[in-house]
């Protein structure tokens, strides 16, 4: 009697209660609700609801892998016991661009749907009241975050539950863009700097109507096109990995879409090897292999020691060999090829590390800092005076400092090492910037391979001079004409000293020089009462207390100089436009403009000599002019996440980069990173 009461209870209760929530909720540019497919709830199924969300036209949320930028949506369920929600099954979304960046999402009205798995013994006396807490962000040019507490109640019955009418096209909508889960067989390699997967689809092998999305953020480099090609029953996709990748994650699950059928099919790929095809013109190309990197790290390397940059190394190292020229030279050499490789292995970890850590660095980051600039400023200017005999460091310093980078026996040596690559950091020769720029997307065991390959270029010519006696002859004897060659190569140190001071000024401004400056009198003064003998305890006593605040003022000054920020430059005499993503879509979009983009650093000695020699020439400024051609430039002198984001949109993760955008629309060209009047030239009225 009683089973056939709640029978019949069952049956009626459906007709006295129905389906009711929080209804619509309205949010900054974004309307909200919790919605269900049908209309009751029967015991022992599975439930489908659904977030609702309507963005103002031009706004949009995001998929789970948002891209560029954005924050996928959440949902916290609040939920009767024994009931379980599944995650969010995410429709396959949009490509968004938005200025130089690619988003992945939804606009206009969507549903992001959840299963709900309904017990059996739910009741059948009181309906099912659920409740989520969700949080999104909405954009459009700029982002808002949003949240809302949202319930949906539904009524319990053992018959079969109506589809509601009034989110029947938004569940279809969500059913249609359904990813199917495939078994279809999939590899990827992550060498070379791009994801490279292959694809075993069968027939499905049309490359035009394919599109990939990485389930996973910060895999890929959303803003550079994937490649897809077809051939042999196969799907062949190449896109560059992020800047800002930590690896691949194995399995990697990916989405492909036909995007003339509008299906969608959800993918795991396996880390492995890529299985030649035959067809070669079908297979993905990496920019730079991690062989060709490192013969172009070794050969800029080389190059390095020709920069204008290394000519105070030059002479460290010329004097070092000079010294040697007649002892232990191969332990020598092989002491100042340590030197410089440990010191590039260590300048390489922590950029690796710190990009690891999402941070946007790249080559000559260091240089950014007014604080390392400054104290290259302290080191140079106290090698220089050393080496002009101005000051003494015990018997040696050009072994950590005179006391180091002078130090007699094979540590002097290492640690000249050390120094030549302090000073050479801020260069950047050929061919090193592509090597570099490769390196920073390969895992990391490759990656610093290319930078010890870099440092073995920068040693090579000191190594085989050290290790082939007959190259040695042609160096002139040793002499009292040494002494004179030491202190005439002090000289390049100290013009090192003023390049750093001029970087340190554009860094911070006149207080920031003062303060430095400063900072170099106490350096001095402390530098020469050191080299001076006590005279009894009480002047022992006050020279050593003088030494001390010596030092307590030039870190004080060091310290006061970098909290001096840089007012902007005047804009009356430039006749160049400072670099934005979005001006430079709007001149990308005008057919009657070309752009030459700079992207340079006040750091960056080779950028300055280019803009000496080469972009600041009459000849190179009419030719501009004459051609119409918009010139910008970008200034990396202190860290910018949006110039970081343009070089590796080039591969490069330092600077100097020159890319030419022609009038016509066409493919951007990069122009090597020596310049001369006539390259510039011949690029401009290419345009």
């Amino acid at each position: 009697m009683q089973r056939t009461a709640a029978f019949l209870f069952g049956l009626l209760l459906p007709g006295l209660l129905l389906a009711a929530g929080s209804g619509p909720v309205q949010r900054d540019h974004l309307q909200a609700e919790l919605v269900s497919r049908v209309d009751s709830v029967q015991p022992g199924t599975a439930l489908e609801v659904g977030l609702r969300l309507l963005p103002d036209p031009g706004w949009h949320t995001y998929w789970k892998n948002p891209g560029d930028s954005g924050q996928p949506t959440e949902i916290a369920w609040t939920l009767p016991e024994g009931v379980i929600a599944s995650g969010i099954r995410w429709p396959f979304p949009e490509a968004m661009p938005i200025a130089h960046l690619i988003n992945y999402g939804y606009d206009g009205e969507h549903l992001l749907p959840v299963t709900l798995e309904i017990p059996d013994e739910l009741p059948l006396d009181r309906p099912l009241r659920i409740e989520a807490f969700a949080e999104w962000l909405v954009c459009e040019e700029i982002c808002i975050p949003g949240e809302a507490t949202l319930e949906l109640t539904l009524p319990v019955s053992t018959a079969e539950p109506e589809a509601d009418p009034g989110f029947a096209e938004l569940f279809a909508w969500a059913d249609r863009r359904q990813p199917e889960l495939a078994d279809w067989p999939a590899r990827y390699s992550s060498e070379g700097g791009q994801l490279s997967l292959q694809i075993d689809v069968g027939e499905r092998d049309d490359s035009s109507r394919w599109a990939f999305f990485s389930a996973v953020a910060n895999v890929v480099d959303h803003a550079q096109p994937a490649t897809i090609s077809a051939g042999e029953g196969q799907l062949l996709v190449s896109q560059a990995l992020s800047p800002f990748a930590r690896g691949v994650p194995d399995p990697l699950e990916f989405v492909l879409v036909d995007t003339t059928a509008e299906r969608a099919w959800q993918l795991r790929a396996e880390a492995g090897a890529l299985i030649s095809t035959g067809d070669s013109a079908a297979a993905p190309t990496p920019p730079l292999s991690w062989p060709f990197a490192l013969v172009l790290a070794l050969l800029g390397g080389l190059l390095l020691n020709l920069m204008p940059c290394v000519f105070p190394v030059l002479s460290i190292k010329a004097l070092s060999l000079v010294e040697h020229a007649d002892g232990d030279s191969r332990g020598h050499g092989l002491a100042y090829t340590a030197g410089v490789i440990l010191s590039f292995s260590i300048l390489a970890g922590v950029l690796l590390a710190l990009r690891a850590g999402g941070e946007a660095v790249g080559w000559g980051f260091q240089l950014q800092s007014p604080w390392i600039v400054g104290a290259l400023i302290y080191v140079l200017f106290a090698l220089g005076l050393s080496l002009s005999g101005l000051v003494q460091f015990g018997t040696s310093l050009m072994g950590a400092g005179q006391g180091l980078a002078e130090r007699s026996g094979r540590s002097g040596s290492f640690f000249t090492g050390v120094l030549a690559v302090i000073v050479a950091s801020p260069c950047t020769a050929p061919a090193m910037g592509s090597a570099l720029g490769a390196a920073v997307f390969m895992p990391w065991p490759m990656a610093l391979s290319v930078f010890i390959a870099l440092g073995l270029g920068l040693a090579l010519p000191m190594l085989l001079l050290s290790f082939l006696p007959a190259l040695g002859r042609w160096l002139p004897r040793p002499g009292p004409w040494m002494e004179t060659f030491k202190q005439a190569m002090a000289f390049p140190l100290y013009l090192a000293v003023v390049w750093l001071l001029w970087v340190l000024a554009r860094q911070t401004d006149a207080n920031g020089l003062a303060a430095i400056l400063l900072g170099l009198v106490a350096l001095a003064f402390t530098l020469w009462l050191l080299g001076k003998r006590d005279r009894g305890p009480t002047l022992s006593v006050i020279r050593h207390l003088a030494i001390v605040a010596g030092l307590v003022v030039s870190l004080a000054s060091l310290g006061a100089a970098v909290r001096f920020q840089s007012a902007p430059a005047e804009a009356a005499d430039r006749w160049w436009e400072a670099y934005s993503a979005e001006r430079l879509s709007e001149l990308r979009a005008d057919p009657e403009r070309a752009v030459f983009v700079n992207m340079t650093a006040d750091w960056c000695v080779t950028c300055l000599v280019n803009e000496q020699v080469a972009l600041s020439t009459e000849a190179v400024r009419e030719a501009f002019a004459a051609n119409g051609v918009v010139y910008m430039k970008g200034d990396w002198t202190r860290r910018d996440a949006a110039i970081t984001d343009y070089l590796a949109e080039y591969g490069r993760n330092g600077v100097p980069l020159y890319v030419v955008y022609p009038r016509d629309g066409g493919e951007p060209r990069i122009l090597p990173q020596v310049l001369t009047p006539g390259l510039v030239i011949e690029a401009l009225e290419s345009l």
